[in-house]
C-alpha cells in the first residue's frame, strides 16, 4: 500500500531520496528507528512503501511500528517529505538492507543501501549464578491502600462491640419490672358474719341492761357488713328503715319481717334504753343467723385476684427497656456481620 502526495511533474534531477537508520548495531529484540526522506519540488507526488506492523522489509527484520509521515518546507520551493518506521530483529547476524524504492510522479527513485548488525548476549551457561545468585521468596510490599479499609472496619467492629457491652451492662443494672397478680384467700361474706355471731354468742351468755346496747350494736353491724358484701349496697351508712326498704325488693317478706323486728328492737335499745329479755335476745340472734343462711351465696369464691397497678413511670420504664433490648440486638447483629466480612476480606488479602 502506498501513500500519495499531490504534485506536478518535474525532472528527475530535482528528486533526492535518503535512507537513514538510527543505530546500525542492536541486540536481539532491541528496536531502532528507520527513516526515509525525499526532497522534491512543491507539487510533486510522492509514494512511500507503506508497511504494516509485523511485516518484514527483508527476511529477519521486522516492522514494529509505522509513525506518521511529516513534511518540512525548504528554501527555493522544495519540500522534504519523511516516513518513519521502528524495526527490530531476533536473529544475530549482519543484515544487508537493499535500496528502498520511492515513487515520485510515478517514477521510481532509490535510496542507498544500508547494513544492520544484530548481536546476541553472551551467557555463561556453566556459571549462571556468578553474577546474580538465587534470591529467596519475596513478600509483596505492604500497601497502606490495601489495608487501610480493613483497619477502619476493624475499628468500627471494636466500637460496636463496646457499645453493645455498655448496653448489656445497662440492661442488667436495671431490674425488670415484674407485675405479680396476688391471689388472696377470701372468706365468704356469710362465713364472716356467722363467725362474728358465734363470737357474740360466746361473749353474751347473759345480757344485762348495760350490755344490751353493745350487744345489739355488734349484732346489727355484723348484719350491715354482710348485706354490704352480699347485696352490694352501703348498709353501714343507711338507717334501719332504709335497709329494710332495700331488702323488701329482693327477699322473702316473712324473713324481712323478722329482720325488721330485730332492727327495731336494736334501735329501741340503743336510743330509748329499752329493756330486753333473754328469750327476745335469743330470738333476734336466731333471726339474724336464719337470714344469713337463707340469703348466703352458694359456691361463693374463696379466692380474690388482685391485679397490680401500673403507673405511667412503670410504663415508660418498660418502653425504655424494650427499646434497649432491640437496640442491643441490632448492634450485636451488625457487629457480628461486620466481623465476618473483615475476616473474609483478610483471608482474601493474605492468601
Amino acid at each position: 500500500m502506498l501513500a500519495f502526495f499531490s504534485a506536478i511533474p518535474v525532472s528527475a534531477q530535482n528528486v533526492n531520496v535518503e535512507a537513514k537508520i538510527d543505530s546500525t548495531v542492536i541486540f536481539l529484540g532491541q528496536q531502532t528507528g528507520f527513516h526515509l526522506g525525499v526532497t522534491v519540488k512543491e507539487g510533486q507526488k510522492v509514494q512511500f512503501p507503506q508497511y504494516q506492523p509485523l511485516d518484514h522489509i527483508i527476511p529477519g527484520i521486522e516492522v514494529v511500528e509505522i509513525l506518521p509521515t511529516d513534511t518540512q518546507k525548504l528554501d527555493d520551493g522544495y519540500l522534504r517529505v519523511s516516513a518513519h518506521y521502528t524495526l527490530t530483529s531476533f536473529e544475530d547476524t549482519l543484515y544487508y538492507i537493499p535500496a528502498i524504492k520511492v515513487k515520485v510522479n510515478d517514477k521510481d527513485f532509490e535510496s542507498k543501501s544500508l547494513a544492520l548488525k544484530v548481536l546476541t548476549v553472551k551467557v555463561d551457561t556453566l556459571h549462571p549464578n556468578q553474577f546474580y545468585p538465587a534470591k529467596d521468596v519475596q513478600d509483596n510490599p505492604f500497601l497502606w491502600d490495601e489495608w487501610s479499609r480493613l483497619l477502619w472496619l476493624s475499628a468500627a467492629v471494636l466500637v460496636l462491640f463496646l457499645i453493645s457491652l455498655l448496653m448489656f451492662v445497662r440492661l442488667k443494672s436495671e431490674k425488670p419490672i415484674v407485675f405479680k397478680v396476688k391471689i388472696v384467700k377470701r372468706i365468704p361474706a356469710h362465713q364472716k358474719a356467722l363467725n362474728s355471731i358465734e363470737e357474740i354468742k360466746s361473749k353474751s351468755t347473759t345480757v344485762t341492761v348495760d350490755d344490751a346496747k353493745a350487744y345489739y350494736t355488734h349484732l346489727t353491724d355484723t348484719l350491715r357488713r354482710y348485706m354490704m358484701e352480699r347485696f352490694g349496697f352501703n348498709a353501714m351508712e343507711m338507717t334501719s328503715a332504709e335497709i329494710i326498704s332495700r331488702l323488701r325488693q329482693e327477699e322473702d317478706q316473712k324473713k324481712i319481717d323478722e329482720l325488721t323486728m330485730l332492727f327495731e328492737t336494736a334501735d329501741l335499745v340503743k336510743f330509748a334504753k329499752y329493756s330486753v329479755g333473754v328469750s327476745e335476745n335469743d330470738h333476734n340472734l336466731i333471726s339474724a343467723i336464719d337470714f344469713i343462711n337463707t340469703t348466703k351465696q352458694e359456691n361463693a369464691p374463696t379466692e380474690e385476684r388482685i391485679e397490680p397497678t401500673v403507673t405511667e413511670k412503670d410504663k415508660q420504664s418498660i418502653r425504655n427497656r424494650r427499646i434497649l433490648k432491640w437496640s442491643l440486638f441490632v448492634v450485636v447483629l451488625a457487629s457480628v456481620a461486620l466481623l465476618v466480612y473483615v475476616i473474609w476480606e483478610l483471608i482474601l488479602l493474605c492468601f
